[in-house]
Order: C-alpha cells, then structure tokens, then sequence
C-alpha cells in the first residue's frame, strides 16, 4: 500500500510528458496505477474478510508520533474498491471524452491521478493527522480540476469557491483533529477508535470534525459548492462528486459513527442537517433543466441520505449505509458519465433541446434506466437493497419511541420521494420524445453515435448495480465486519443483507415512495416548479459574505492605508517605543555589561558612522542622504571585518553595494530634491520620535545582550559546525545545516520581496521578454557594422556611429551618449570571471568565507554590470531566463533538502556527506548541505534578477514609452 501510495506520488509528473507524446490516449497508461492499487484491495479481500486487517506503517515525524500507516479493514477496502475502481474507469472514460484536444491536457491527466492518489490514502490511512493532510490535498486538487477551463470566469469562480468552502472546513476539523488527538495522546485512528474517549473536549472535537466532513460532503449549510463545481469537465464531476471527493466527508461519517454516535452532539447535528439536505437537493433538483444539475441537486440530496443512514450509529443502519455507499458510487457516476457522452455529443445539456433521443441511443438509454433504477430503489438493483435495509433499520428505531429515528425515517421517506420524481424527470429530459405546447411530438434531436469506448464505463458501471443487487447475500458477508463494530439497534435480531425479505413494511414504504414521486413528476412537469424552498440561496448568502468582506476591507484599507509612507513607519515606530519601553520600564532591575571598546578600530569607524547619520538627516537631496547611509553599512563592514568575521564582512558589502543601486535605479522615477513636490510636516515630532527609536533600541541592545541567565547554544557552534555539519566557516555552516529552518524562512522572504517588487512595477506579466530580441542584432550589426537603436518604426542602424564595433549585444540599443565603450570592455571582459568567482564562493563557502548569499550576491554584481553597461537588452542577453523560475528553483531545492531527509527517517534538513580519493583531484568531501546553499544561491540571483527587471528594465521601457509620445523621444537609453 506504501509502495503504491508513492507510485501515486511519482506518476503523475510523467503524464504530462506522456500526453505531450501520445495525445489522450496517455489516459489509459494513467488507468493502470488505479487499476493496479483496485488489483491489489480485491487481492486483500480473504484477509479483511477474516478480520486480519493489512497493516503497513512507517515512522514519518517520530518526534510527533506521526506514521505513515495504512490499514485496510472493512470500510476502508470498500472506499479502496471505490476510489479506485472508478476512478480508473473514469480515466479510460476521458481518453474519449477529451479525443481531439490537448491544451492543458498534460496537467489535467496528472491532477486527475494525483487526486486519486491522495483518496487512495485518505481511506487507508491509520493516523489522523495523515489524514487532515490528505484531505487538504483533495481540496487543492479539486480546485485545479473544477477550474480546468481556466478561461471561463464561472469555472474560475466555481473552482475558488469550492475550495474556499471545503479548505474552511478543513481547517476547523483540524483543530477538532487537534483536541481529540491530545485528549486520547495518539493520533492512531485504530486506537483512538478502539478507547473510544468521551468527555467534553472530545464532544466539541467531533462537532469540530463533523464541521469538516459536512462541507466536504456539500451537508446544508455547505451544500451550494457542488451545483456550481458541475462547471468542470464531466469526468471531473463523475469522479470526484459521485465516488470520491464527497465520499470522503461520508467515509469520516461513517468512520467514527460507530464509536461516537452516542455523543451527545452527533446525532442532533447528523439527522437535522442530513435530512433538510436530503430535501432541499431533490426539491432543487425538480426546478433544474440542465442534466448535469439535476444529477448534481440529486448528489446533494443523496449524501444527505448517506450522512443519516451512516452516521446514524446503529449496526443496521450501518449496515444498509455501507451497500448505500457502493450503490450510490455505481449509479451516479454512471449517470454523470452519460450526461458526458450527451453533451460531448450534442454540446447540450438542456433538456429542452433534447427529444427522441432515448429512440436513437437505445444501449446509452436501457443502462440509464437501470442505473435510475437503483437510484430509486427499484428491484433488483443494489439500490433497492439498500434502501429496503435502510428503511427497515429507521423504522425500528422510530418504532421503538427514538425521537431522532423518527426524524430520521420520516426524512428518509420524502427523501425517496423526491428521488423518485427527480430521476424520472431525468429520464424523461434526457431521452423522452417532447411535445409542444399543441401537444404534438417534437422533432428528435439529431444523435451522432458515440464510439463505443465512449459508453464502456458507464454501461459498466450501471450493470454492475444489477450485479451488485443479485450478490447481496456476499455484500452481507463482505460488509458485515463494518457493521458489526456499531452497536446494535432496536431491532431484535441483526438484519441482513438480501434481495428479497417477504413483504415487510419497507417494501410497501418504498414501492409507495416510488408511485408518490411519479405523480409529483407528473405534477411538476405538468404545473411547473419554480418556488423555492427557501426565501434566499446559499450561494447568495457565500457571494453576500465574500462582498461584505470585501467592502470592509476596502473601508478598513482606506482608514489604515492613508497613501503616506512616512506615517506607515511612524505608526510601526510609535508601536515599537510604547512596547518595547513599557516592558523595559516594567522590569525590575537592569543589568548591563559595558565596555568603552572591544579594538581600537571601533574608536575610528563609528564615530564617522553617528557623523554620516547625522549629516543623512540634513540631506535635502536623496542621492545624498542615500549615500550617507550606507556609509554606515560600510562601517559595520570594517567592524566585521576587525572583528573576525570575514563571512559577515564580505556578505554585508556585498549587501549595501545591490542595496545602492536599488535605491539608484528608484531614484531616477522621483523628484532629486526632497520636499520638491510636497514639504515635509512635523519635522520636530519626527525628531523626536526618531531619537526616542534610537534611545529604546539601545536600551534594547544594551539590557538583552546582559540578560542572558544560561550559556548560549552559540558557543558550541564551532564543535557543531565541525564534527556535525563537516564544516570549518561557522557562520555558513549554521545557515544551511545548524539554523537551516531560520534560513529557509528568509528565502520565503526573498521570494516573497521579489514577487512584490515584480508585482508592483509589471503592469500584465514579469516573464523575460528582453532576450528574444537579442539574436538578431549580431547578424545585423555585422552585415551594417554600424549600432542600432529602437525608435517607434522599429530598430535600425545609427548614421552617426558607424564603424564602431559591439562589445556588448545589448550596447547597440544604447544612446551613444550614454554609451562608454571603456565600461563595455571591462565589462565583457570581468563578467565570466565573476561568475566564476561567485561559484567559487558557493562551493567554498563549507570552509572558506563565502557560501550561497555571498556568491548569488557576487553573480547578482555581475548582472548588475551588464545592465548598466548595456541597458536593459544587455539584461536580456545575460540572463535569458524568467527570474521567476530562479526564485521557485532555488526554493524548491531548499525545500526538497528539508523533505527528502523524512523518508529516511531522519529530521527536516539532516545532511549527511560522501568522501572519495579521486586520482588526480585527491581527498574530496561533499556535505548534503552544500545543496541547500545553492537553491540560497538561485534565490540570490533571481532576486537580483527580479529587482533588475523591475527597477531597472521595466522602468526603461516605461520611460521608453513616455518619451515616444513626443517627436524628440526616439531613441533608446
């Protein structure tokens, strides 16, 4: 099960390259993992039958006692079967559906089996926190295939509004999965359901949890998700709203009914909003005329029925719920794979321009019948076995005084009338011959037949609800180790399973529920049903929260985002002295260890430092003040570097020299002056302030560096470094392996600044569109051997220059009066030597001062040279890549470094190292961590990369623009 756990993990990302290859027809290669893993749960099936559950485990987090464990008993083998059975019918099912089209295929066939994969370890996952992770990754996923047309703004909306609700959900089951695993101190499934706890915390645990399989499962309140996700392809729909996605909130229903269904919370919660779901969806499903709606209607209301029959938690009702679970997967995934093969077909789904075409398709429209049938609870389909048993269960309950038995029956009972007379109106809207108003048939619908792969899986799975039905006496047997954990019921003996049990009251119940939906069909089709049930939607109550939301967040931005820089950092400043001085006041007594100076350099470099400051403050020109502020910058460089620290020297010079020319290329977009445009107020409030600032954040220093009480960690750093990170440059040491996770958190930082640098200076894309117009200029420059610069008719040859040959590409689109030749050949001659330099502080960097921040930065400088030598095309040309996917390289890299050492068993970030005598190069000796270093190397760059483009590129075609809507304007800078 393990094995096949990380097939499902792996396979998918080859299904891209597979469908690039062969089309759709990747789809029956991707069939073959599912229908290995429904294989091997079948091959399993002595073992669950006897009791002996298969049980797989691997020790993932033991600090946390979090296994990766799979357990196969029961109720799990069943949702296995499921999941995967359909699931591989479905895929066989899209290679026809999507016959034809492959834009965005790849990514689809890959999520679609990705999402089977994380069911397939929902269901047999023995730990719950496990759990809570594959039910998020459900959710994720489901987003990604419900917005497959990307294109459509109600599948976008679809898509974000099913994974705002179900993601929601989640994240309350958490904390519910939380409290329940530290009130039994084990997040094993098995034994948690085993104690079986009870007491408060464990009552608000399970309404927590129930709060998370309700919207997984569309239960009113959370019901509205699953009619607006039928804006996914049809195979989206057949598998994750008939058999899997909603399945999951049911199997943790059905999971924990069992043993909690005594609770005083769970059957109020279970019956109430089971029973008004099971209504409203048929009541809803009456007034659809699309086809795919009304299944969808119909979906709600039968997992209503699921949630009440299954988590009702007695062992017959437990026992009808599990033959429901089966039939229900059968039958409505059947159905929707039909409405598939209709609309592919026909591009329609309205059952007012489809008439005669049950007379056409007579095989689609035979199986159809049987699989409504079931549906329904018509003999001899699992669907009547079902239903038949669920009744039987209710009606004991109810008869024997249970007041939530009663509820429940009654419920169950409309219920089925109201599936009745939706699945009629299905049949009849689907292949019916119309009449007009006059009463005269219609005239039938035109039906191109479908290839007859097209209908293998729904014929499949609508006769296997006949098969199904016919072997009700092995379900009995198959299902009854389920069953039997629930506690018995009111009935006096256990029922069984069977396709006929003498005319008992559930008989008659339900051939009377059947014949009362067919006159309410009758009456709808005839009156109309256009009435709601409710005064207001529950869509329109989630689109009404998410504008109230967004109103108050424009009135809470519009308060709080005044537009005024100064009086954002004078808030953070004003926070941080009445914080940090009311807890340095509050303090009983300070300690504080002071010396006048530590070298002799001190004594020179920070006075020059508190001078600069202060002249900064003066400066009336931002260039100057610029300037004068890194000056202190550059005097912690000589601090560090006096100080022993040549790591940190040479990575903060590194840092103030891109810091400077960041504020440089700024600076050329806004007034040189300040307060040219707008005078500066307050400024004594502000002098005040900035003193007090500075006055608390020595008071800081000066209390927190005395107020250590034990020995520090640092000082075994050097110990650490050696004998555990294999390393002799402390500093790197500790940010790749001993204070990794410190690390990976700043490059969240860096991307996330890049991101929204890139974010605010792009106006539509931040890909690299500067290299491709690069290529040609060499072929011409040499044909013309005369620059060219871009004017608004495009690129051509300047008279003025000519005969002076390119050392840069990028040079030829410089004006030539802010081109330096001289800056072009140092240039073109340094910058490999810096890049090579950069790797060499990467590499080094274990041992030697250097490592991933100080070479990304050194490689960054390189960049930063060939952009100011050569303008934004020279950018281009040098980095002909998205800074983008340098950033989420390199994140990607640290992070696998943090995962990869899990399925070792070992902690995030482990590393380990390899030593080797090569015959020329001698002793070597790699450390695992040295990969962390360079995803902090690409993250470095593309940084750099990111600031470059944005600042600096984007900003010169932006100019560039503004300047070509002037007649002098046409020359490139």
């Amino acid at each position: 099960m393990l094995v096949l756990l990380g097939a499902f993990a792996i396979v998918p990302l080859v299904l891209p390259w597979l469908v690039r290859r062969i089309g759709a027809r990747a789809f029956y290669l991707a069939a073959l993992l599912p229908i290995i893993a429904f294989a091997q749960a079948a091959a399993a099936t002595p073992a669950v039958l006897a009791g002996d559950d298969p049980f797989e485990s691997y020790d993932w987090i033991p600090s946390l006692g979090i296994e990766l464990s799979m357990r196969m008993n029961t109720l799990s083998w069943l949702m296995t079967l499921i999941v995967t059975g359909v699931g591989a019918l479905v895929m066989i099912y899209c290679r026809w559906y999507f016959r034809g089209k492959n834009e965005g295929l790849g990514q689809f066939s890959a999520v679609l089996l990705a999402f089977a994969g994380a069911m397939y370890g929902l269901v047999l996952t023995d730990d719950l926190v496990v759990l809570v992770m594959f039910w998020e990754i459900t959710s994720v996923l489901s987003y990604l295939l419900i917005g497959y047309y990307n294109r459509r703004a109600a599948s976008r909306r679809a898509a974000l509004q099913a994974l705002l609700v179900t993601t929601l959900g989640g994240l309350v089951m958490l904390i519910g999965v939380v409290l329940l695993v530290v009130d039994a101190g084990t997040s094993s499934i098995s034994t948690i359901l085993a104690a079986a706890p009870t007491g408060p915390i464990v009552d608000a645990a399970l309404v927590l949890l129930l709060v998370g399989a309700l919207s997984k499962s569309a239960i009113f309140p959370f019901h509205f998700w699953l009619p607006g996700a039928m804006a996914a392809p049809t195979p989206v729909s057949a598998y994750l709203h008939a058999a899997a996605m909603v399945k999951a909130g049911i199997y943790l229903i059905a999971l924990l009914a069992p043993v909690f269904a005594a609770a005083p919370t769970w059957r109020p919660i279970i019956v109430i909003l089971g029973v008004f779901t099971m209504l409203l969806g048929g009541y809803q499903a009456l007034r659809e005329t699309d086809l795919k709606r009304i299944l969808a209607f119909g979906t709600v209301s039968q997992l209503g029925l699921l949630a009440v029959v299954l988590g009702y938690g007695t062992r017959d009702a437990a026992l009808a719920g599990a033959a429901l679970l089966l039939s229900h997967a059968l039958f409505k995934s059947a159905l929707f794979l039909v409405v598939g093969v209709i609309d592919r077909q026909l591009s329609t789904r309205d059952i007012a321009e489809l008439s005669g075409v049950g007379r056409q398709a007579p095989v689609m429209a035979t199986f159809s019948f049987i699989a409504v049938a079931s549906m329904v609870g018509v003999f001899p389909t699992i669907g009547f076995v079902a239903k038949e048993g669920a009744l039987t269960a209710l009606l004991d309950e109810a008869a024997a005084g249970s007041p939530w038995g009663l509820v429940a029956f009654g419920g169950v009972v409309l219920g089925s009338v109201l599936t009745a007379a939706y699945g009629i109106r299905f049949l009849w809207g689907a292949f019916w011959t119309k009449k007009d108003a006059a009463r005269r048939p219609l005239p039938a619908t035109e039906w191109p037949d479908p290839p007859i792969g097209f209908l293998a899986a729904p014929v499949l799975l609508s006769g296997l609800t006949v098969v199904a039905g016919l072997a009700a006496p092995a379900l009995d047997v198959a299902l009854a180790g389920y069953a039997d954990e629930a506690p018995p019921g009111a009935s006096e003996h256990p029922a069984h399973l069977a396709l006929w049990h003498g005319l008992e009251p559930a008989l008659w119940i339900s051939l009377a529920t059947i014949v009362v939906g067919a006159a309410v069909f009758w009456l709808t089709a005839r009156a109309g049903w256009s009435k709601r049930l409710l005064p207001f939607t529950a869509a329109g109550a989630y689109n009404g929260t998410l504008r109230v939301i967004a109103r108050l967040s424009v009135v809470t931005t519009g308060f709080t985002q005044r537009g005024s820089l100064p009086v954002y950092v004078g808030t953070i400043f004003v926070v941080f002295v009445a914080a940090e001085g009311t807890a340095l006041l509050a303090s009983p007594e300070w300690q504080a260890q002071l010396a006048a100076f530590q070298t002799p350099m001190q004594l020179v470099v920070a006075p020059i430092m508190i001078v600069a400051g202060l002249i900064a403050v003066r400066a009336r020109k931002r260039y100057t003040g610029v300037v004068l502020v890194s000056v202190t910058g550059l005097g912690m460089v000589v601090l560090f570097a006096t100080s022993g620290a040549p790591d940190l020297a040479l990575t903060q010079i590194l840092v103030e020299t891109v810091t400077l020319v960041a504020f440089a290329l700024v600076l050329r977009r806004i007034p040189s002056r300040m307060g040219e445009h707008n005078e500066s107020v307050w400024p004594v409030a502000r002098a005040v302030l900035g003193a007090a600032v500075g006055a608390t954040m020595a008071a800081v220093a000066l209390v927190a560096t005395s107020a250590r009480s034990t020995q520090p960690i640092s000082d075994r750093f050097l110990d650490l470094a050696y004998h555990l990170g294999h390393g002799k440059n402390v500093v790197n040491v500790a940010l790749v392996d001993l204070r990794g996770w410190d690390t990976m958190g700043e490059l969240s930082v860096l991307v996330l600044a890049a991101t929204g640098v890139a974010s605010l200076v792009f106006v539509t894309h931040r890909a690299d569109t500067l290299s491709r117009f690069i290529a040609p200029l060499p072929a011409e420059a040499a044909r013309t051997r005369r620059p060219l610069v871009e004017t608004s008719e495009g690129v051509r040859p300047r008279g003025e220059a000519a005969g002076r040959m390119a050392w840069l590409v990028g040079g030829q689109r410089v004006r030539p009066e802010n081109r330096s030749i001289m800056l072009e050949v140092i240039v073109r001659i340094l910058f490999h030597t810096i890049i090579i330099v950069s790797l060499y502080l990467l590499f080094a960097g274990h041992n030697l001062p250097g490592g991933g921040f100080a070479g990304g930065l050194v490689a960054g400088m390189a960049l930063v040279m060939r952009y100011v030598a050569g303008g934004r095309y020279e950018l281009g040309a040098a980095a002909p890549t998205d800074a983008g996917r340098l950033l989420g390289v390199g994140m990607s890299i640290a992070v696998a470094c943090a995962i990869v050492p899990l399925f070792f068993g070992a902690p995030p970030l482990t590393s380990t190292w390899f030593e080797a005598e090569l015959p020329v190069i001698g002793h070597i000796e790699f450390v695992t961590s040295t990969l962390f270093d360079v995803g902090v190397y690409l993250v470095v760059i593309g940084l750099v990369l990111d600031v470059l483009r944005s600042l600096g590129a984007e900003v010169d075609r932006q100019a560039q623009e503004a300047r070509e809507g002037h007649p002098q304007g046409v020359s490139v800078s």
